[in-house]
């Protein structure tokens, strides 16, 4: 199994013995195991040196010591963190040490009266269980949060369905606590001015942070906050527009950290704000056949204030009836019958061959029904002139509905026959009022290349839009292809004001394009960044700053 892997770095058997007895935890580096935490949910597959399982605090903080004393003689020596390894841009991979924290660092969450307190290796669905318990809920939960950890949802900034009502993890870290690349064990919240002052006093790495970081961001000030995108939402790069709060005078590096994708540090603990659930749904679905009346549309809906406002085209129902048994086994028997019962008029339409062009759904949620019902009939009332084809979904009902929408995605996550999904351009943001224009010009380069299945999902209030490819990747001209797609789209995307990643992060794939949306300036403080935190690299290297495009691309996997 291990011949089958290109470039792979071995650790000597002297230093893999010295790093067993370094740490309490478990140590391995059996092919299989080697082979398994080699891949993640993304395109690539590179083998690890060897993985540990860190069982304590002390444990990571030795890891950390432990590279950095033997980095000199040892330069591709580097820790990459991983949670439960679900990223798609090849975050969580590297040829490092992969620390994996999803077997002892997942002690039940501690739920406070507004917020919880969680280490990384803790599954989404168990937090939310502890959560609900309180009637609270984080809001920003991806779609893939029955697989997900909540390290990679700190770590990779992640939005989803709720992102429009409620913004995305940045809003909601209140506290990290890490281990910096001198093995030190701090803290990071938001600070006064007079705290911030009190920091920089300190004559350690966590000192000499906030001096440094505080000098790059306030004389790059005008400058940063000129780069920020002008979207709702954005995952690439570093924030630091977001640290410095000028006018109420709070540094928080959290702000920074969030998103950072492990790069600065490893993280072991964070406290996440929750907010109260809301008791009631409906859901207005719109079916339509082009999208000459979208902006009107979008000018309608959001000013409704809903939840959410999400899509998916015509080629997401196709996929599912073209590769219906692995959709069948996914949803199950009660899954499919629900399912096919809410999406009955669609594929009635298919079946005379009027498939919608694209799906969308409202989704409103409040405290009171009637406030709800009230605007649905404002909506219905305002698009009728646009003699959109609708449907009501109320509370249970519309469960159907994110079915299909969150398990189509999960779908994408597979092997399916003799495809694979191929995210690469599976995460841009544009102004929503573009999506009329934008949508179409990337559809007809895809459609450049007829080895590529695409569907288009997105979150349509947002502007946040999923375009997963599935290809046989194991053709020559496939893994070709994706360097030329990505240019043109991400060129398309940066010409027009916005972001290459909305909630997925930078990895492998997208951190070599950095420069063509932030420019020259901001990636020099980017490097700079990397440097204060972490001076010898150890921190999963090639993602955020010295990404390399040839070394994605030699990375690219091949079998499954």
């Amino acid at each position: 199994m291990i011949s089958n892997f290109k470039f792979q770095i071995n650790m000597d058997d002297a230093l893999l013995n010295q790093l067993k007895a370094t740490i309490t935890g478990d140590v391995v580096n059996d092919p299989e195991t080697l082979a398994t935490f080699s891949h993640d949910a993304s395109l690539f597959e590179i083998l690890p040196q060897a993985v540990v399982f860190p069982k304590t605090t002390k444990d990571v903080q030795a890891l950390v010591k432990f590279v950095a004393s033997h980095k000199k003689d040892h330069p591709h020596l580097s820790l990459t963190g991983r949670s439960a390894g679900t990223d798609m841009g090849g975050g969580s991979v590297n040829d490092s040490i992969t620390v994996a924290f999803g077997t002892y660092f997942t002690h039940t969450p501690v739920v406070h009266a507004d917020y919880a307190t969680t280490e990384p290796g803790v599954f989404y669905r168990d937090f939310e269980k502890e959560t609900l318990k309180q009637g609270l809920i984080f809001p920003s939960y991806p779609a893939s949060r029955e697989i997900c950890a909540m390290g990679g949802i700190v770590n990779n900034n992640s939005g989803g369905e709720k992102s429009l009502q409620y913004g995305k993890t940045e809003r909601y870290v209140k506290r990290v606590k890490v281990v910096l690349s001198d093995s030190s064990l701090v803290e990071f919240k938001a600070l006064t001015e007079k705290e911030l002052e009190q920091k920089k006093k300190l004559k350690t790495l966590e000192g000499k942070i906030y001096r440094e970081m505080f000098d790059l961001i306030s004389k790059n000030y005008d400058v940063l906050q000129k780069a920020k995108p002008k979207v709702s939402k954005n995952s690439a790069g570093y924030y630091l527009w977001n640290v410095w709060d000028k006018e109420k005078k709070i540094f928080d590096l959290t702000k920074l950290w969030v998103g950072a994708q492990g790069t600065l540090g490893m993280l072991l603990e964070a406290d996440i704000a929750l907010v109260p659930i809301k008791k009631h749904h409906e859901m207005e679905i719109l079916y339509l056949h082009d999208l000459s009346h979208i902006d009107q549309i979008i000018d309608i809906v959001l000013p409704l204030g809903p939840e959410s406002f999400e899509s998916y085209d015509d080629n997401t129902l196709k996929l599912a009836l073209r590769y219906f048994p692995e959709f069948a086994h996914q949803l199950g028997v009660f899954g499919l019958v629900a399912s096919g019962l809410a999406f009955l008029p669609a594929f009635l339409d298919m079946m005379v061959g009027r498939l919608p062009k694209l799906i969308l759904q409202i989704d409103f949620a409040g405290n009171s029904a009637e406030e709800l019902q009230q605007k649905i009939a404002t909506l219905r009332a305002q698009l009728k002139p646009l003699h959109p084809q609708t449907r009501i979904a109320i509370d249970d009902a519309e469960k159907k509905y994110w079915l299909v929408r969150r398990e189509s995605f999960n779908l994408l996550r597979k092997k399916i026959r003799d495809k694979h999904t191929a995210p690469f351009i599976d995460d841009f943001v544009i102004n929503p009022h573009l999506m009329g224009k934008i949508i179409p010009e990337i559809t007809r380069i895809l459609k450049r290349h007829p080895e590529f299945i695409f569907t288009v999902a997105g979150h349509v209030g947002d502007g946040n839009f999923h375009i997963i490819p599935l290809v046989d990747i194991k053709k020559k001209s496939a893994r070709n292809a994706i360097p030329v797609i990505a240019k043109q789209v991400y060129k398309i995307i940066t010409e027009n004001g916005g972001s290459i990643t909305g909630e997925h992060n930078d990895g492998l794939i997208r951190t070599p394009y950095l420069g063509e949306m932030y420019g020259e300036k901001i990636i020099k403080l980017f490097e700079e960044t990397k440097n204060i935190f972490d001076p010898q690299n150890i921190f999963n290297p090639r993602k955020k700053v010295h990404g390399s495009l040839t070394f994605a691309i030699d990375h690219i996997r091949t079998k499954w």
